[in-house]
């Protein structure tokens, strides 16, 4: 799309996307698997998801490609896979919003803990993140997103490896849980501090997805404190389609589209300027959120 990102989230809320994990497990994902696979072996399956998000009414559209850094590519034996699958993550979804819409190259966490914590020092963390998010970029990522973060220090070098690669808006969003009534991160951090720490690295779009035993309800107070946090930066927020309830068959969202409509706005009025959804949801949530929207 020719307008820009930034301009458009000033102009009226943006609607983002939602679940791409248990959109693949309806078309035979089995939990386990490399989901960055897909995008080479079974591209139409995931090419079908971006569309059918698209035609939703989202104009964001996330790459299939949150588990796509080295660190977690080598845990299926797959790490020299990093460019090519990221590039046509990037380009399947490219395909799919065409020129009516943006890409968010999708960013997750590299799956262990930086120093002192664990054995990953930043040098080392930025050189994975950078290998991932340029091969993004050049598959035609229109911003970068490092999603689900819990370590503001993760979050940070994120921010500066995109940064320093290219001059794309950056995105940040964490993954929250409600302790005795105070948004934290699993690391502890408060939602204000954790806003704080990815703006002072340079993120451009700030906010949350997914999150632990979230109500909608939590959801809208999370913006809220979210918007208070971010100054005059756009807020993203993708809920969960409600609180997970696990069942015989495993874990389930109980929210409906209906209800996801009616909280989509009250996102908006608390202050979101990007609103999708995170685990659980599927197009139908997301064309009536942004039906709702309009």
């Amino acid at each position: 799309m020719n307008q820009d990102l930034l301009s458009a989230f000033r102009d009226g809320v943006v609607v983002c996307d939602g679940a791409m994990g248990t959109e693949l497990m309806l078309r035979g994902f089995k939990l386990g698997e490399c989901g960055m696979r897909w995008n080479q072996e079974k591209s139409s399956e995931v090419a079908s998801v971006h569309a059918a998000y698209a035609r939703a009414g989202c104009l964001l559209v996330t790459t299939n490609s949150f588990g796509g850094s080295r660190s977690m590519l080598q845990r299926h034996g797959l790490g020299d896979h990093v460019q090519d699958w990221n590039r046509r993550a990037a380009a399947l979804a490219r395909e799919a919003v065409g020129t009516g819409g943006w890409v968010f190259g999708d960013v997750g966490p590299f799956g262990d803990f930086l120093e002192p914590l664990g054995e990953t020092s930043p040098e080392e963390l930025f050189a994975i993140f950078s290998e991932q998010i340029g091969a993004l970029v050049d598959g035609g990522a229109d911003a970068v997103l490092i999603e689900t973060m819990s370590d503001p220090a993760e979050a940070a070098v994120g921010v500066r490896a995109s940064k320093s690669l290219c001059g794309l808006p950056v995105a940040v969003t964490y993954a929250f849980q409600n302790s005795g009534g105070v948004f934290r991160t699993m690391m502890g951090t408060s939602a204000r501090d954790a806003i704080q720490a990815a703006l002072t690295a340079g993120a451009d779009i700030v906010g949350a997805n997914c999150g632990t035993d979230l109500s909608l309800e939590d959801y809208v107070a999370l913006a809220r404190e979210l918007k208070s946090a971010a100054r005059e930066a756009p807020v993203l927020i993708q809920p969960n389609a409600g609180s997970p309830r696990t069942t015989a068959d495993g874990v389930s969202y109980d929210a409906n589209p209906a209800e996801m409509g009616i909280t989509a706005v009250r996102l908006r009025e608390a202050g979101a300027s990007v609103i999708g959804g995170c685990c659980g949801t599927t197009p139908d949530h997301l064309a009536a959120m942004a039906a709702a929207l309009a």
